[in-house]
């Protein structure tokens, strides 16, 4: 008794078979000349007339051939696609990680779509937002997200100061400069906020993804390994149609 990966295994060749087969049936029922076929003959009106030779052409395609052709090569491939999707029906397998099972009895079929949507999880979760790690974070539970501790700055102001170069004399006014000096007028306390995730979160949720991901590969790999439901469709759908 065939296994399902094994039905699953020729099912591309008989399709291209198929396809191939059918393609050139139908190619060959479009030219008419070789459908047609003639057998002629030559009386003379009397004795003494001219004597032609006779004219024929045989028949070399027969359409009543060319289905019994198409139908063996279909009746080929419906049996092949029935046989997998009446197993389909029964193939299912556990989903377990680390001893735990994730999902019992699990079809084939929902199996291939888990697999593939894992792929596009695995993706999202690599791209998830991560906390800078050059600050120290720590949950508010007021705003339900992390923050870092308070950080205090001072705040400067530009203030104009006056330095003397040279005093005043009766004959010259006072040389003086302008410069700036940076007051402290005041104190920023500065904390920030973050929506993003912890590495360590991340990656225990990347763990996660490749282990169900193995789990999901192993359980399909079970599943296919089910005994075929062998089904005979093909000739009951072609005697209907060409009996």
């Amino acid at each position: 008794m065939p296994r399902l990966n094994q039905i699953i295994a020729v099912e591309k060749g008989v399709k291209s078979k198929s396809f191939a087969d059918w393609t050139e049936a139908h190619h060959a029922l479009q030219k008419t000349a070789p459908l047609a076929g003639i057998s002629r003959t030559y009386q003379p009106k009397d004795e003494e007339g001219e004597q032609l030779p006779a004219e024929s052409t045989r028949v070399q395609i027969k359409a009543e051939d060319i289905l019994r052709q198409v139908s063996t090569t279909l009746t080929r491939l419906l049996d092949v696609t029935a046989t997998k999707d009446w197993t389909n029906c029964v193939a299912h397998a556990d989903i377990v990680v680390d001893g735990q099972t994730v999902a019992s009895g699990v079809p084939v079929t929902y199996l291939l779509f888990l697999e593939k949507q894992l792929v596009d999880l695995h993706t999202f979760v690599k791209k998830l937002p991560v906390l800078d790690a050059a600050e120290s974070w720590v949950r508010d539970e007021s705003t339900d997200s992390w923050r870092t501790e308070s950080v205090r700055t001072i705040r400067t102001k530009k203030v104009p100061r006056n330095h003397v170069k040279a005093e005043a004399t009766e004959k010259h006014p006072a040389q003086v400069e302008v410069y700036y000096e940076d007051v402290a007028v005041g104190y920023w306390t500065t904390v920030k906020f973050s929506g993003a995730l912890p590495a360590k979160r991340v990656n225990e949720i990347l763990d996660r993804v490749v282990a169900l991901q193995a789990a999901v590969k192993f359980a399909r790999e079970e599943a296919n390994n089910t005994e075929a439901v062998e089904k005979r469709v093909g000739a009951a759908v072609f005697d209907y149609l060409f009996g």
